[in-house]
């Protein structure tokens, strides 16, 4: 009921603030541009599905993955039996090398306390991983938000666990105070360069400007909603590159690849995402001009017909990791998870019905 009452208040905060910043920013005769493309960018470290906080300390303790009692039993052939795994999809926001490592960790922890067998699948792109899940090549998934979205409409994935995590901010994000607090959101944060001259929303016009990726909630959709509230044409008012993660967004602005962006709130300092290691004045030289109303947190989900005490023996296994420190520290390394708790299946329904009220629904972008 909490959560229903806290993404009602973000219905109206989100379209509150839309309607606002449409009324408070500057128009400027629209320059046309190219059409989306798709540009490769460095490699990069890893980075959380969405949202930042603190990264994992030095000397990783191994996870304590003791045998539940009453684990689920299955025959040989079944799924979840050593010839038929259960497969772990998981999207690649950061460093897919990064990701595989610690997913590893958890379906090797999960195996051991359920009994049951797994393996993993780290997507070539968000939207692989929604499809592994819709073919059913999948059963369960640490999907972002917007995939969930995706993949509740088209496929009917039951989402069962939302990430906590210690909320990260930035110089002009006016929700400062909740710093370090552990948060079920986030936000995404507009980013350019220091000296380029661009303060607003309305300085972008006829400039390149990099997405993560069509998936994305904090570094596609989200932004792509605003920017059309605030009198710009995604699609021709600037050139659009969709940079494929988070970090690359960062880098991307930095080498002048694109001369603004958007990722989460806040890549350039995230030590997950670590870019100072390779840029260590990123975080002058880029900085941020603006951020995003509440974003509800990616999660844990499973397909819509898995056997319900699979799912049980799932959520409680990924409830014990979180407590026990080696377990915390591998949710932390995938994808900067601090907590998890318990939703029932309507835990997005409130954000779905904000972008479905803003003109994008679901639905109609899974091809």
């Amino acid at each position: 009921m909490k959560n229903k009452v806290l993404f009602a208040l973000i219905s109206v905060l989100v379209l509150g603030s839309l309607v606002l910043s449409a009324c408070a920013q500057a128009t400027v005769a629209p320059t046309a541009a190219p059409a989306t493309t798709e540009a490769p960018m460095a490699a990069t470290t890893a980075a959380p599905t969405e949202a930042p906080t603190e990264a994992p300390t030095a000397t990783m303790p191994t996870p304590s993955c003791p045998l539940m009692a009453n684990p689920p039993t299955v025959k040989a052939g079944d799924l979840g039996s050593p010839d038929n795994p259960l497969v772990i999809a998981f999207v690649p926001s950061g460093d897919t090398g990064a990701i595989t490592v610690a997913g590893n960790a958890i379906a090797d922890c999960l195996s051991s306390m359920t009994g049951l067998s797994f393996k993993i699948e780290v997507g070539t792109s968000f939207g692989a991983s929604i499809e592994a899940m819709g073919g059913n090549k999948a059963q369960i998934g640490f999907l972002n938000t917007f995939s969930i979205l995706l993949a509740e409409q088209k496929y009917g994935i039951v989402p069962v666990l939302a990430n906590l995590r210690k909320y990260n901010t930035n110089s002009v994000d006016p929700d400062a105070s909740l710093a370090t607090t552990m948060q079920p959101f986030y936000k995404a944060e507009f980013i350019a360069k220091a000296d380029s001259g661009i303060k607003t929303l309305a300085d972008i016009k006829g400039k390149s400007f990099c997405f993560v990726d069509p998936n994305s909630t904090s570094g596609y959709i989200i932004p792509r909603i605003i920017m059309k509230a605030n009198g710009i044409d995604p699609d021709t008012d600037i050139t659009a590159i969709n940079a494929g993660s988070h970090n690359n967004v960062g880098i991307g602005v930095y080498n002048g690849q694109c001369d603004a962006g958007v990722a989460y709130v806040d890549v350039l300092t995230d030590q997950s995402a670590n870019l100072a290691a390779t840029y260590p004045d990123i975080a002058t030289v880029v900085v941020p001009f603006m951020v995003s109303d509440k974003i509800p947190n990616d999660g844990v989900q499973v397909v819509k017909d898995l056997d319900p005490q699979i799912t049980d023996a799932i959520v409680n296994g990924l409830l014990a990791m979180e407590q026990d420190p080696g377990g915390a520290a591998v949710l932390k390394k995938l994808y900067n998870i601090n907590g998890m708790e318990k939703i029932d299946a309507t835990f997005y329904d409130d954000f779905a019905k904000i972008l479905k009220d803003a003109g994008v629904d679901p639905a109609e972008l899974v091809k």
